[in-house]
């Protein structure tokens, strides 16, 4: 290949790496609605999309579509993961909360599934609100126990080729949440239900509702851990 056809060939694989991450920066957007739920300031919040931003660019350098996967499927890891980085440094876990995702932590492997909130906070002998606070806290600290959830909750985001198998489980696992969802209670299913279905984020769901954007994270966090566990308890 002469140095001219090079040359072209190079120009038009920048471009078609700078469309993808152009075309996946709301992609970016939606994911830090959910993971900004304390931050308030304008630079802070533009760290965290900066952050994302990173992560997307390294998702698209390292991309190789003829693996079967989707961009955003290969993409989400990095990007949230850049994500949860900038927000740790942000706003670090205080020694409090570790110590009190202990104490959750070793009740919860004690108890039978389905696990719920308020038998940690029975069992800890934290206050409900302790509790909620370490669930939430660890979507952030462990982000890989949440991310196939939300996945699955909002299946949308992915869209990787799947064995009819996988296909088949897929559509069952969706059955199950979809059940799941609508026995969760009134406040937590319409916080699931407008993020997930109706795409609003967690700001436009608490105007909705009336409450604080952390109040909202909480109740989003305390609902992905109850549909969790009775996923856990009826595929055991």
């Amino acid at each position: 290949m002469n140095h001219a056809l090079t040359e072209k060939y190079r120009r038009a694989s920048q471009e078609s790496l700078d469309q993808l991450i152009l075309d996946n920066v709301p992609f970016v957007a939606r994911i830090l609605s959910t993971m900004d739920f304390t931050i308030t300031d304008p630079d802070e919040r533009e760290n965290l999309h900066s952050a994302g931003i990173l992560g997307l660019v390294k998702a698209a350098n390292q991309y190789d579509p003829s693996r079967g996967v989707s961009f955003r499927t290969f993409a989400y890891p990095a990007i949230r993961g850049a994500i949860v980085d900038e927000l740790r440094a942000l706003q670090p876990v205080s020694q409090m909360v570790l110590k009190h995702i202990g104490m959750v932590r070793r009740v919860y492997e004690s108890l039978e599934p389905p696990v719920t909130p308020e038998q940690l906070a029975e069992h800890s002998g934290l206050k409900l609100k302790q509790v909620i606070d370490c669930l939430e806290a660890l979507r952030f600290i462990k982000p890989d126990d949440w991310n196939d959830l939300s996945d699955v909750v909002h299946d949308s985001w992915r869209h990787n080729v799947d064995s009819p198998e996988h296909a088949l489980e897929m559509a069952e696992l969706n059955e199950l949440v979809a059940s799941e969802i609508e026995s969760l209670g009134e406040q937590e299913r319409m916080v699931v239900t407008m993020y997930h279905r109706d795409e609003l984020n967690m700001p436009e769901i608490g105007e909705v509702l009336g409450l604080s954007v952390p109040r909202i994270s909480r109740i989003m966090a305390t609902a992905l851990f109850r549909i969790k566990e009775a996923i856990r308890c009826k595929t055991m």
